[in-house]
């Protein structure tokens, strides 16, 4: 397993969207990466230049190709992924203001 420090940039008419569908917990369940993607995205965080960062577990090569194919290339363009080790991402952005404030974190 692999993780991921993830950055890319909301679309901002689908954050809304995105919220409701995690609320609403419409991705846990996708196979293979549903439980963690729906964690990864409560707990987004926001830099001040706009672009949505998150630490990621990751099973693909390239890395997050089933994810994108099902849910973050309709919610984010400019996706970058940085390998890291486990934990290390979210230490990263542990400062920053979460992207999805009004869902618990996962």
């Amino acid at each position: 397993m692999a993780y991921y420090l993830v950055s890319a940039l909301p679309k901002a008419a689908k954050l809304e969207e995105l919220a409701a569908r995690l609320a609403r917990d419409e991705f846990i369940h996708m196979q293979p990466f549903g439980r963690a993607l729906t964690g990864a995205l409560r707990g987004a965080r926001l830099r001040a230049d706009g672009i949505a960062v998150w630490e990621e577990e990751d099973y693909c090569r390239p890395p997050l190709a089933e994810e994108r194919a099902a849910v973050l290339d309709t919610y984010f363009d400019n996706l970058k992924v940085e390998s890291i080790s486990r934990g290390m991402g979210w230490h990263q952005i542990s400062d920053l203001p979460r992207l999805f404030p009004e869902l618990p974190a996962a």
